[in-house]
Parts: structure tokens; C-alpha cells; sequence
């Protein structure tokens, strides 16, 4: 019998249950997961400040690489979301086990990718960062960078098997995965950090060794869920072998995120290095405001990781009605949590800022810096949730598009040209700058996708 026809006793609850009741039933667990695992990491960086500014910012400089080792993960996950959920939404279940296995191989050849650069690429990168290779920020920042790389067996674990949990609906156990890592993390950083608990004061790599351990924990109960509780794919190490027509659907969609991501990364290190030349400072509140910023925009990430499936499974399933139902909601929530972040940013930056130790210094710097950028999130909403529509339906390159045109062709040039023309107050008003392009060309995309491809989907409710 061919596995599109195979029955199975329950239609899958995103093809049947009420969308509103749905999203928030898929998405909520992720919202809060998500929330709480940035909560560690920005009280990773509250820690690290602790240290000296100095340890803030070799922190802060690691960021490039650590958004390349993440965009390689969730980039790939998002391809297996999409085309595990699709056949999902077909019937096709030897599909979905086959996306799920050729996941799990793809995440083991991220990780040795990174072994690579962990024992290679650290010390020139931040060489190619810091003007002296003896400071302290030179020193800190190689180790806190080598542990997170060497040992990134562990998040790149939790990346696909809370994927494989998150693409069958059961997001309630990938919270508590992502959460029990978040927990583990943020017991563990001050005692190896300052030396708590009869234990050697390790500092910065105290820091990494915590984060480490946090994800190898939610990468354990991600593991025992998917075997224990998820019965829609049958994961056997026997019938396994490397499909490269799988693999390569699940980079059709994964590519354009992996770039968009790593697009990210290449920003973060050019910011640094037009942010340094006028101090240190800089970059550290530059450092701050992305940890900040990612605290009030992984729950609309979250919210994505809940659309993204509900999508794709209804666009397999023929489902129009409950696909732009999904994306209307979607976008009322993501402007709900943004606009949150913007009133944050415009009335309390100096308590913000103050949850890192801020100097005088960083807080001269600070206050302006968040109120300029946070203008951004008016816009931002649109451009993620929108992204995330592309990839769902297969047009993950408009999604690429979009972040190059807005990072490397907009925001880097215009922050590196108002840094000569006006200095560093005027650098920051590059990101509102690039988000109304990303507006711009969001929408265009979106009117395309709309008519070509959402239009055209039958509506078998």
C-alpha cells in the first residue's frame, strides 16, 4: 500500500482544530520556551558584566559566530519543520520519518563543522577584532568562543529533536526541554563563574561551560520525548541511510534561512568593527541591545515556530481557509508582543541597561542607542511574520532576499557612512533605516506570494 494512502485512526490536530485554539496550543509552549532560553542568555551576560566591561564585551564580539553555529542549526530545522509537516498534512508518513532521520545526520555534520572552527577560526577572529591579542578581551573572549564551539554537540541535539517534537504539534514537551536547559544554565552560571558552591572560579569559560551544559540537558529530554511520546515518526538507526533528494528539500527551504541568519552574523561583526573604532563602550552596549532585543522578539519567533507547521500542513492538506486564518492571527500577535518591546525601549532603556552593571559611559551611549533602534519594532512585525510565510509555502528565497537587501545592502552601509558623516549617535538610526526598506520589499513579496501561490490553494475544510 503506498504510504499516501496509509489511514491513520486521528486526523492530525492541525488540520482539524479551531486555528485560533490551534496557534496558541502550538505556539504558546514555544513562546515561553523561547522566552525563558533567551532569559538565560541574557542572564549569562548580566554574570558576565559582573566580571568587567571588558568580559562584557569579549562576550559581546563572540556573537558573529555564535549566530553562524545558531543559523546552521535552526536554519536546517525549519527545512525539516516544513517538509516533515507537509508530508504529515499528505499522509506521506515514510516521508516524514525520512526527514526526520536525514535531520538528525545533517545535525551531527554541523557539529563537526564547528569542532573545526572551535580549534581553527577563534584566536584570527578575534584577532581580526581587537587591536591588542594580549588584552583581556582577546584572552576571555577565545575561551568563552572554544568551549561554546568545540562542545556545540548539545545544542545542535536539542535543534533537531525539538524540531521533530515542535513539527508534530507536541510543543508542550519541546518547552520543557528548552526550558529544563534554560534552568540547568542559569543555576550553573554564577556558581562556575564567581566559584560558588566549593567549586573553581572559572569566569568567562564558567560562562560557556553553563551554557554548554544547558543545552546537552534539553538535548537528553528532547530525546527521551521523541521516543517516548511522539508516535507520528518512527526514528530506526537500521533503515537509516543519507537520502540526498531529502536532504536536498530540506535545504530548499533551510538554505534561505541558514543565509539569512549567517547574513546576521556578517552584520554583527561589521557593526563591531565600526562601533570599536569609536570604544569599546560601544560595542558592548551593542552586545547589550541584541541580548535585549532578542528577549522581546523570541516570542514572536516562537509564535513563527507555531505558524510555520499549521501552514504547511494545511497547504499539503489543500486547506486555504485555515492557512490565511493562521496568518492574520499571526500577524495581530506579533504586533502585539513588538509593540510591548518598543514602549520598553523608548521609557526604561536606563533600567535595561542597568540589569548589566552600565557603566556611565555605557549609559550615555545606551539611552539614545535603545531609544533609536527600538523605533524599529513598529515595522518588524510585519517582515517576520510575513518571512515566515515565504518559508512555509516553499519560498524561502524571498525571505533570503530580503534579509540581504536589508542587513548587508541598506543597514551596514548606512551605519558605516552616518559613523563618518555624523558619528556614533547617528550610526544607530541605521536600523530603522533598513527595516522600512524591509517593508517595502516585504510587502511586494508577500502581494506575490499571495496571488500565485495562497490564492491558487484548494479549500478542503
Amino acid at each position: 500500500m503506498s504510504d499516501k494512502v496509509q489511514i491513520k485512526k486521528e486526523e492530525n490536530k492541525m488540520g482539524v482544530m479551531p486555528v485560533g485554539k490551534l496557534l496558541i496550543n502550538i505556539s504558546f509552549p514555544m513562546m515561553v520556551s523561547m522566552l525563558v532560553q533567551e532569559l538565560y542568555n541574557i542572564i549569562d551576560s548580566i554574570f558576565v558584566a559582573k566580571i568587567s566591561e571588558d568580559a562584557l564585551t569579549a562576550v559581546s564580539l563572540a556573537f558573529p559566530i555564535q549566530t553562524l553555529l545558531i543559523s546552521l542549526g535552526t536554519g536546517m530545522g525549519v527545512g525539516v519543520n516544513a517538509l516533515l509537516s507537509k508530508n504529515l498534512g499528505e499522509k506521506n508518513y515514510s516521508g516524514a520519518n525520512k526527514a526526520a532521520m536525514n535531520g538528525i545526520f545533517l545535525s551531527l555534520i554541523n557539529f563537526l563543522i564547528f569542532v573545526i572552527i572551535g580549534f581553527a577560526a577563534v584566536k584570527p577572529f578575534y584577532a581580526s577584532q581587537v587591536q591588542d591579542v594580549n588584552s583581556d578581551i582577546y584572552t576571555m573572549g577565545v575561551t568563552y568562543l572554544s568551549i561554546v564551539c568545540i562542545c556545540s554537540f548539545g545544542i545542535y541535539t536539542q535543534f533537531i529533536f525539538e524540531r521533530l517534537l515542535q513539527s508534530t504539534g507536541l510543543t508542550f514537551y519541546s518547552m520543557i526541554s528548552q526550558m529544563s536547559g534554560a534552568i540547568t544554565n542559569i543555576i550553573l552560571d554564577p556558581i562556575l563563574i564567581f566559584g560558588l558552591c566549593g567549586m573553581p572560579k572559572l569566569g568567562v569559560a564558567g560562562a560557556a561551560i553553563a551554557t554548554v551544559a544547558g543545552q546537552c540537558v534539553s538535548a537528553v529530554i528532547a530525546i527521551a520525548f521523541n521516543i517516548t511520546k511522539n508516535h507520528e515518526i518512527k526514528l530506526s538507526l537500521k533503515e537509516f541511510k543519507p537520502d540526498i533528494k531529502v536532504i536536498g528539500k530540506i535545504y530548499s527551504v533551510g538554505v534561505p534561512s541558514i543565509i539569512m541568519q549567517a547574513i546576521g552574523s556578517v552584520m554583527t561583526y561589521g557593526m563591531n568593527r565600526i562601533l570599536i573604532q569609536f570604544t569599546a563602550t560601544a560595542t558592548a552596549v551593542f552586545g547589550v541591545y541584541f541580548k535585549l532585543q532578542s528577549f522581546f522578539f523570541m516570542p514572536v519567533f516562537g509564535l513563527n515556530n507555531g505558524m510555520v507547521p499549521i501552514i504547511a500542513y494545511n497547504y499539503g492538506a489543500g486547506k486555504r481557509s485555515r492557512m490565511v486564518k493562521t496568518i492574520k492571527l499571526s500577524m495581530v500577535y506579533a504586533f502585539g508582543l513588538l509593540l510591548f518591546g518598543f514602549i520598553a525601549f523608548m521609557a526604561i532603556p536606563d533600567v535595561l541597561l542597568g540589569f548589566f552593571s552600565a557603566s556611565d559611559d555605557m549609559l550615555a551611549i545606551g539611552v539614545r542607542a535603545l531609544r533609536i533602534i527600538g523605533i524599529h519594532y513598529l515595522i518588524a512585525w510585519f517582515c517576520i511574520i510575513v518571512g515566515s510565510v515565504f518559508q512555509a509555502v516553499g519560498n524561502g528565497m524571498y525571505s533570503l532576499i530580503v534579509s540581504v537587501a536589508r542587513q548587508l545592502v541598506i543597514l551596514l552601509p548606512a551605519a558605516y557612512i552616518l559613523s563618518r558623516i555624523g558619528g556614533l549617535d547617528l550610526v544607530w538610526w541605521s536600523f530603522p533605516i533598513a527595516e522600512i526598506m524591509s517593508l517595502i520589499v516585504s510587502s511586494i513579496f508577500f502581494k506575490k506570494t499571495w496571488d500565485d501561490v495562497i490564492k491558487k490553494v484548494p479549500d478542503n475544510v
